[in-house]
């Protein structure tokens, strides 16, 4: 089996991999568009000279103006961090697909607020509608993943999961470039720095309608006892009969996960909690919220939020240089993401990913820091301008090398682990724990980023490094690969020891239970398929 193969848990018929499955989860990406775009775009709004003039930063005192631009862009994570936990009471009764619709509605509503303010009105009312629109980001950063899994065949799961990570890097793309764009056309002006705002709509729109046409969640109608609907929405899916083979063993995978979680813990609205008190969901939940602590202590969320701050440590000075750097930033991480999707999560493998991409992330914020404890600030002119030094390039080079290693692993990766590592029960709990450990961790760098630039300096790319290295350990000793698992197997991934030899193990198991399946189903009524021990995608 070759590094780069694509490996099934099972023969699985060509007509699986289809455009179905595709259309559905990019309209739930639309989620991870709005995520992007407003990830990028807030922290390049805020050093519009346009948007500083009509709000009078200028007659602010340094320390004023920090905390200030720290809250507006912090609240929005705050938001968030509430509607990822509110967002399992939505699944629960209403399920994945009318969550989204409740979520994308809810932005929309903040989203609209933002454009009501000006220089006589203040704030107040960008403060208050990024309050909201974190919010219902909050609950789509928990219903999009666990959406698009459930609906994935276990072979290109990660691809299809990966989508929202495509999404949320589009989103971030455009968000990066907009305002560069709007700086090099259009005077400073209100209509300047109202554009952006007005742009996060768009996406949020696509998500409100789309949601109305994509189908509910199969799995969360089995667990609901729906079955009927169940398998109709998964034949549509699948783009297979009721009584083909694939079929009747996806069902019986499927009910036979639910029938036993509601026999060991229950069904209900609670019973998930009362799964808590096994130290088994506990450590998975740890496991969750851990890769959001590393995948924020890589310094991603300081460079989105705050890369005009980033640019400038390394000596990028001017409005519209800072915004171009930002720009091209965008571009390499889109880039990336694509071959991240197409070629490495569901060949690589998530471990091999993020342990890579840790060790080469490090060693770029090591040179980083170096490069500012020798050469000091960066020396800047009197018109504001400055001039790169050889070094100060090269720890620009670090800085986009470092993306490289960064955006294939641990971007995406930790969002694909979480929306699969846990059982039908649990798997909505477990996702609002991590998206709500997303946007925490989120929060906190958003707050403080600013103020550790201003007193650590260089210290803050070791920081980040720092952590980077213990993520290594972390993820060899701690998480198995969940590449082509299905997701009623990730219980028994999880009890194999060693970590590293899991992956395997579980692999050797789910083919002697198909070919027991297979022999066990023998002269019944079902199309009979040969099996094989791999096979590559077919294209569609």
């Amino acid at each position: 089996m070759g590094l780069l193969s694509l490996v099934e848990d099972r023969p699985t018929p060509k007509e699986v991999y289809n455009w179905r499955v595709y259309f559905c989860a990019a309209t739930a990406s639309m989620a991870a568009c709005t995520i992007g775009y407003d990830s990028a775009f807030i922290g390049t709004t805020l050093a519009l000279p346009s948007f500083a003039s009509e709000f009078k930063f200028a007659e602010m005192s340094p320390s004023h103006l920090a905390l200030l631009k720290q809250n507006i862009v912090s609240v929005y994570q705050a938001g968030a961090f509430f509607g990822s936990l509110f967002a399992y009471f939505t699944s629960y009764f209403l399920g994945r697909r009318k969550s989204l619709f409740l979520f994308s509605l809810i932005f929309i509503v903040g989203a609209g607020m933002m454009l009501g303010a000006n220089g006589h009105r203040g704030l107040g009312l960008i403060i208050g509608g990024r309050v909201l629109a974190g919010f219902g980001i909050g609950g789509c950063s928990n219903m999009t993943p666990i959406y698009i899994s459930e609906l994935a065949p276990p072979a290109v799961r990660g691809r299809l999961v990966g989508l929202y990570e495509l999404g949320w890097q589009i989103g971030g793309l455009v968000g990066f470039w907009i305002n560069y764009g709007l700086s090099e056309t259009l005077a400073p002006s209100h209509k300047q720095w109202i554009i952006p705002f007005a742009v996060q709509l768009i996406p949020a729109g696509l998500l409100l309608i789309g949601a109305c046409f994509i189908p509910e969640s199969p799995r969360w109608l089995f667990g609901k006892g729906k079955r009927e609907e169940a398998t109709k929405i998964l034949c549509w899916m699948r783009q297979l009969e009721p009584d083909h083979l694939y079929i009747v063993e996806e069902i019986s995978y499927i009910t036979e996960e639910i029938d036993r979680y509601n026999n060991e813990v229950g069904a209900g609205f609670w019973k998930p909690f009362k799964a808590l008190r096994d130290r088994k969901i506990q450590w998975r939940f740890l496991l969750g919220a851990l890769l959001f602590v590393f995948q924020n202590g890589s310094g991603i969320n300081a460079i989105n939020y705050y890369s005009p701050t980033v640019f400038a440590s390394l000596g990028i000075t001017g409005t519209n240089t800072g915004f171009l750097t930002t720009g091209i930033f965008g571009v390499v991480k889109t880039a990336l993401t694509c071959v991240w999707i197409l070629f490495l999560i569901d060949h690589m493998g998530r471990r091999n990913l993020l342990m890579i991409g840790a060790a080469g992330g490090a060693f770029c914020m090591y040179f980083i820091a170096a490069y500012i404890k020798i050469a000091g600030a960066p020396k800047v002119a009197a018109d504001g301008s400055s001039k790169l030094t050889p070094g100060g390039t090269a720890a620009i080079f670090f800085f986009y090398l470092w993306t490289a290693f960064y955006t294939p692993s641990w971007n995406g990766t930790p969002w694909v682990l979480n929306s699969e590592m846990f059982d039908v029960n649990t798997r909505s709990l477990g996702q609002a724990n991590a998206a709500a450990n997303n946007w925490f961790w989120n929060f906190i760098i958003a707050r403080f980023t600013v103020n550790m630039f201003a007193t650590m300096g260089y210290g803050v790319y070791l920081f980040f490094a720092s952590l980077m290295v213990l993520s290594i350990a972390f993820v060899y000793f701690c998480v198995p690969e969940t590449k082509s698992i299905p997701l009623e197997a990730m219980d028994r991934l999880f009890e194999v020891k060693p970590v590293r030899k899991a992956h395997k193990t579980v692999l050797d198991e789910l083919k002697l239970q198909e070919l027991e399946f297979r022999q066990n189903i023998e002269g019944l009524d079902l199309k009979e398929e040969k099996p094989i021990e791999e096979r590559v995608e077919s294209k569609v």
